[in-house]
């Protein structure tokens, strides 16, 4: 008889620690989904074209920074070299083939792709 008082007592306060739980986890929740409903949205994506990347490893092979073959596709490695291009060319480093580096490559840009 002595411990159905405690047995109770400990019921009550493990239901108490779930909805407690609970109540913090949905502010939570409604707080991120709020901040993420304010951000603005993205813009379009710029994507090189299989063409365009075949020139840059071209271009990054003779200059050195790139000893793979030119398949079109941006691997590790051809991401590798355009970061060493980007870097000796004074261009922010990012691995990727944006705008700036196409441009700075003097491979053509699609009309799309300009007006990005």
């Amino acid at each position: 008889m002595k411990r159905l008082p405690l047995v109770v007592l400990s019921l009550m306060l493990v239901c108490a620690a779930a909805i407690a739980g609970q109540n913090s986890n949905s502010s939570k929740t409604s707080s991120a989904a709020t901040a993420n409903a304010n951000k603005p949205k993205r813009g379009p994506v710029f994507r090189a074209t299989a063409d365009q990347i075949k020139q840059a490893q071209a271009l990054l092979k003779q200059r050195s920074f790139y000893s793979g073959e030119e398949v079109g596709k941006l691997t590790a490695e051809t991401r590798a070299g355009l970061k060493l291009y980007q870097n000796a060319e004074g261009l922010k480093v990012t691995g990727t083939l944006n705008k700036a580096t196409l441009e700075k490559m003097g491979i053509a840009l699609t009309d799309k792709q300009k007006t990005m």
